[in-house]
Order: structure tokens, then sequence, then C-alpha cells
């Protein structure tokens, strides 16, 4: 697992909206809804407490 300090803004930008379109489209959240209902919202909370069901796989060698 990536931890999101090692994300660029747009792994992390990507991550987050491709998350947000899954819960849009009826995904059952990983954490406990708050205040927000916001899918961008709700995907965030879930990148922050580790639990985004969603892999990184990261070519080290193509950024050479």
């Amino acid at each position: 697992m990536v931890s999101e300090e090692e994300l660029t803004r747009f792994e992390r930008a990507r991550l987050l909206g491709a998350r947000a379109i899954q819960i849009s489209m009826g995904a059952k959240p990983k954490v406990e809804l708050g205040d927000s209902l916001d899918p961008i919202d709700i995907a965030y909370k879930e990148l922050k407490e580790g639990v985004l069901p969603l892999d990184i796989i990261k070519n080290e060698d193509l950024n050479k």
C-alpha cells in the first residue's frame, strides 16, 4: 500500500476522482459518513484513513 505522502498531486486527484465516481454510482463507502455526503469528501476520508479500495501500481523505471 502506498501512503498518501508518497502520492503526487496528480495521482491523488486521479484516485479521489475514480473513487468518488464509484461512490456516486452506488458503491458502499468504507468509512462512517459524517456531515458531508459529497462523494469527493467521502473518498478523501477513505484515503486519509487508509481504506481506499483501489490498488496503486507505481513503476519507478518509467520515471528515469
